[in-house]
């Protein structure tokens, strides 16, 4: 595992006599962020008596979800219609901030003073489209400190299983590089693997999400100690994590962190 990539906390509860397993981030755990990445079964309860039973607000908060790079406050979610975004940033107390993934990465941040909170829906869309950029700046917008953010990237798709052709390699790799996105040796060295893929020609290439989202985090000043990468896979856990890639379901576990 890489420096930032961490055993989540497994827990669990019963609603109904069934038995709903979900894991907690080390570093949010520590600094009393209720949250939680749960498993496939939390998509079969209603979201009301999820919080009810882990004893928080009836404030929920949730998308329609459309692989964008597109933010909205909590309070916009609460109209009648639903917000089409991928992203959810706390703007009253008491709001619970749902996520829905089935391979892309759930992304919860938590600022440790002003306890500003977000969530994220993010895959390769979302990185190529600045959705972290776009989730730094409205928390340096409301005074947050960037070395007072905290990051946790809950279950998803590993790199060997997320597999795409040359073309979309080579669009992310458009996408992706800039002089800005380059931190140090470490990083060049990545990004020139990956231009060497591209011009290899393979018919199918790996391509690791959790890196990259890893590395626009450092690109944002974000301290490495403040990002909890799950080294869990939705793809090969198929007892505990629906998976697109793997079945093409339309079925999705939720993620939530509480304002």
């Amino acid at each position: 595992m890489s420096s930032s990539q961490k055993y989540f906390h497994e827990n669990e509860f019963v609603i109904k006599d069934k038995k709903l397993k979900y894991y907690l981030s080390p570093t949010l755990l520590k600094n009393n962020f209720k949250h939680g990445f749960f498993t496939k079964t939390s998509s079969e309860i209603n979201l009301s008596l999820l919080s009810n039973r882990l004893n928080l607000n009836n404030n929920n908060c949730f998308l329609n979800q459309i692989h964008s790079n597109q933010i909205v406050f909590g309070s916009k979610t609460q109209e009648n219609v639903k917000v089409k975004a991928d992203g959810i940033v706390c703007d009253k107390h008491n709001q619970n901030l749902w996520i829905y993934t089935a391979d892309c990465m759930p992304i919860l941040f938590a600022e440790k003073t002003k306890r500003v909170v977000a969530a994220i829906h993010c895959g390769r869309k979302g990185l190529e489209n600045n959705i972290i950029k776009n989730i730094i700046k409205i928390f340096c917008s409301k005074g947050c400190l960037k070395e007072d953010i905290l990051v946790a990237i809950g279950p998803s798709i590993s790199e060997k299983h997320y597999l795409v052709d040359n073309k979309t390699l080579e669009n992310f790799y458009k996408k992706f590089v800039s002089k800005e996105t380059i931190l140090s040796s470490d990083n060049k060295a990545i990004l020139f693997n990956l231009k060497e893929l591209v011009k290899k020609k393979y018919d199918l290439i790996p391509l690791n999400l959790r890196k990259y989202a890893n590395i626009q985090l450092l690109k944002e000043h974000i301290p490495i100690t403040n990002i909890d990468i799950s080294n869990l896979c939705t793809y090969e856990s198929n007892h505990n994590f629906y998976s697109w890639r793997r079945s093409k379901t339309f079925s999705r576990q939720w993620n939530f962190i509480s304002s």
